[in-house]
């Protein structure tokens, strides 16, 4: 893991958005990791909380000594203060922090930002050139505008979850915050080409972010069918990545484990099937349109083989056979094994910061890092309140 000094919390002097003044009144995760982001690359991130509670990550099991590792994840590189925007006092405070910012990022539900009265149009007013991202679970219009964005039911109608309906099992819940963490890859992207126009026209701009949109399109995989058939055109085969191709699936090792098989194309495929001595399974008619199918006939035949390899030995001496000869079968991770895994250390994805309360921590680094574009180590994720002296300063930036 790799063991670097942490910079506080404050603008730095280096970094691509180094100048740059994000005022972030988002909370939980789309909005969070978003301007985490942002201040990775230098920019100076002021996080406005709630007094007495926070942000509701704050309160997210497991914890280090006292917090919530969910919130140092998701909040490193922060300046964080408190105000109740219910009161009039604390309302003026945040319209001269909003003056002095080039970024909003808020996550609030539609219609509460107007309440508040620190929605795009109050922001425009106290800042011509505000970029102003709002981040929602489906948008600021539609039928469903006014539903609480939780990526379960985000991901729900996305459509991802409805690949195994036809096989008539319920969908699981998924293991990975998809719909969350698209929002907040588009969140950036639309705040970093916001910037450079801003930049050349020196006009600001309104980001509606949606989870929904966000997933939505990046389900082009899982849409492709149902894009053809919406545009007319008879579908007979489809893209299959869900599991019922057998030489795109996971199977049991020997020690009761498991191993992700990916030999989607011939030439892999082929190579596996020498290496085990089953050149029986190679069919020499096997083209590149038949990477992402279930194999017709011969697809009991594959899964039956590959399954009896698995079985025959234990995950970890499997794997190592394996990458010996380039073969991309690899273990199914716990958390726990991905966090500690000698790959994960290789590329210095975990680093080491210095916590005023929690002591040394371990956090997911930015891998952008090793590109010049971040601006060093991430600082810690501030406690409730920690810089409320910022409110008694003309400057606070």
């Amino acid at each position: 893991m790799n063991e670097q000094e942490t910079k506080p919390n404050a603008a730095s002097a280096s970094g691509a958005l180094s100048g740059v003044r994000v005022l972030d009144f988002s909370r939980m995760l789309p909005g969070p990791w978003c301007t985490q982001m942002l201040g990775d690359f230098g920019a100076d991130v002021i996080k406005v909380e709630q007094p007495g509670v926070g942000d509701l990550g704050r309160h997210n099991q497991p914890n280090f000594k006292e917090g919530s590792v969910y919130f140092n994840t998701v909040n490193g590189n922060k300046r964080g203060i408190t105000l109740d925007l219910s009161k009039e006092g604390d309302r003026a405070a945040a319209h001269i922090l909003i003056a002095q910012s080039d970024i909003i990022v808020e996550s609030y539900r539609r219609g509460v930002p107007q309440r508040l009265q620190i929605d795009y149009d109050t922001a425009k007013r106290l800042k011509p050139d505000i970029i102003y991202c709002s981040i929602t679970g489906f948008g600021q219009t539609g039928p469903f505008a006014d539903i609480p964005g939780h990526d379960l039911v985000v991901q729900s109608v996305s459509g991802i979850m409805g690949t195994s309906l036809d096989n008539g099992e319920l969908p699981p819940v998924p293991g990975f915050q998809a719909a969350d963490y698209a929002a907040a890859a588009y969140g950036i992207a639309g705040i970093m080409a916001a910037l450079h126009r801003k930049r050349t026209t020196g006009e600001g701009c309104y980001l509606d972010i949606s989870m929904f949109d966000s997933l939505f399109s990046m389900s082009n995989i899982v849409s492709g069918a149902a894009l053809a058939r919406t545009g007319g055109f008879p579908v007979t085969t489809t893209m299959e990545v869900w599991g019922r191709n057998p030489r795109y699936a996971t199977y049991k090792t020997g020690d009761g484990k498991a191993v992700a098989v990916s030999l989607l194309e011939a030439r892999i495929w082929n190579s596996f099937c020498k290496l085990i001595g089953r050149e029986d399974l190679i069919s020499p008619d096997e083209g590149p349109q038949h990477r992402h199918t279930v194999h017709g006939d011969r697809a009991g035949l594959y899964r039956k083989a590959i399954g009896e390899f698995c079985l025959s030995k234990s995950r970890d001496d499997l794997v190592a056979w394996m990458i010996e000869h380039d073969v991309p079968i690899l273990p199914v991770y716990s958390p726990d094994e991905a966090v500690q895994s000698e790959h994960v250390a290789s590329r210095n994805l975990v680093e080491w910061m210095s916590h005023p309360i929690e002591g040394r921590i371990p956090v997911l680094a930015n891998p952008l890092a090793p590109s010049g574009l971040t601006s060093g180590p991430r600082g810690p994720a501030p406690t409730l309140g920690q810089h409320q002296d910022l409110l008694n300063k003309d400057n606070p930036f």
